[in-house]
């Protein structure tokens, strides 16, 4: 009986999620191709460009949309199901709200492993492409929009990027290098630089050509022409990938490897930490808004009808969205434990949903 009702509840639940999110995502790669067309026509930006760019993101609108899908997905089967006096002849048949709510997070189960396959595997990937697509298309660099371009601590060293290509090969580069004390030793100016992989015979390196080197002593400087110089360095083409996407856009070890590169430069860390610990915690965010739209399917169908429900999904959607804005944003303003700023808006929902749970329980 429990496995048949179990089924019957995945079923109503799995194709009304994905009726809704495919809407969802027909609705906003509208949008996006309407972002773009501003760009058509400049620097050989072309309609086809701007379509295939749309259709590589698509798993990251995915990724993002899926929990608010199945929040409504999950309102409007369960509504349903109460219109239909299915839900009421559960209850009567001896199911209690305990044990519906177990069912649900048995079927909330595939929406988790789902969320993390495409959050840590597909969406990152096909983001990166995607951003790496509109830049070659448009014959732009990562770091024109920057004035002074691209600055990162290596170590000893402080490095300058004018110009970082979409290959990720990197031009008009400048590296300082400092003592211990803080004392500048070197400027080396490079035409472009392009890495090295590692091998078994040496580690990864960046090769830079046309280089103009002045180094500096204690009461003279000197000026070294050289065709090539060899840098080695920890900054390998992934890290700087992160310039080409956002950090919730980014796969778990992409954000663990930058991270570590930024505490070992003893730089801040906390955006990419509020980052890592949302990734680590969407996948959850399905369960909880599951969980949430059972109080609203076990109120009588006279209080509402499934659109007004419905309705409501999409603000209380929209509204988790906000939420988890908002607690990056003071997390990273506030200096918050980066778990705090992620795992709150969760925990908030999960309360309301308990609160809601219990008041129609004791009815």
């Amino acid at each position: 009986m429990n496995r048949i009702l179990l089924g019957y509840l995945a079923r109503e639940i799995y194709g009304a999620t994905l009726t809704v999110l495919l809407a969802f995502l027909g609705l906003f790669a509208f949008f996006d191709f309407v972002n773009e067309l501003d760009n058509i026509g400049k620097n050989g930006y072309q309609t086809w460009h701007a379509l295939a760019y749309v259709v590589m993101i698509v798993p990251t609108r995915m990724y993002e949309l899926l929990p608010v899908a199945v929040l409504i997905g999950s309102l409007y089967a369960l509504t349903t199901l109460a219109r239909h006096s299915e839900i009421t002849v559960m209850r009567a048949s001896g199911l209690s709200i305990r044990r519906m709510l177990g069912m649900l997070c048995l079927i909330g189960i595939v929406p988790v492993v789902f969320t993390y396959v495409f959050g840590e595997y597909i969406a990152p990937p096909a983001e990166s492409a995607a951003q790496q697509w509109k830049l070659t298309t448009t014959n732009s660099t990562i770091s024109r929009q920057l004035r002074s371009g691209l600055w990162i601590k290596d170590g000893p060293r402080v490095v300058n990027v004018r110009v970082l290509q979409p290959d990720r090969s990197m031009e008009r580069v400048r590296v300082y290098n400092f003592e211990e004390a803080g004392v500048l030793r070197s400027i080396a100016e490079a035409a472009r630089g392009v890495y090295v992989e590692a091998n078994e015979k040496n580690k990864g390196y960046w090769h830079l050509t046309g280089v103009t080197r002045t180094d500096f002593f204690n009461d003279h400087a000197e000026l070294v022409l050289l065709d090539e110089m060899i840098w080695e360095s920890a900054l390998t083409p992934e890290v700087l990938s992160v310039l080409m996407v956002q950090p919730e856009r980014m796969s778990v070890t992409a954000l663990l490897a930058y991270i570590d590169h930024l505490r070992e430069n003893q730089q801040s860390a906390n955006r990419y930490e509020i980052a890592l610990w949302k990734k680590l915690i969407a996948p959850f965010a399905s369960l909880v808004m599951m969980i949430l739209a059972l109080p609203f399917a076990l109120t009588h169908e006279r209080s509402g009808g499934a659109s007004v429900k419905v309705f409501l999904g999409v603000m209380l959607g929209v509204a988790f969205y906000l939420l988890n804005g908002m607690f990056s944003s003071l997390g990273m303003i506030n200096s918050w434990p980066p778990p705090v700023a992620a795992i709150t808006p969760g925990l908030l929902f999960l309360a309301a949903a308990a609160a809601m749970l219990f008041m129609v329980e004791r009815r």
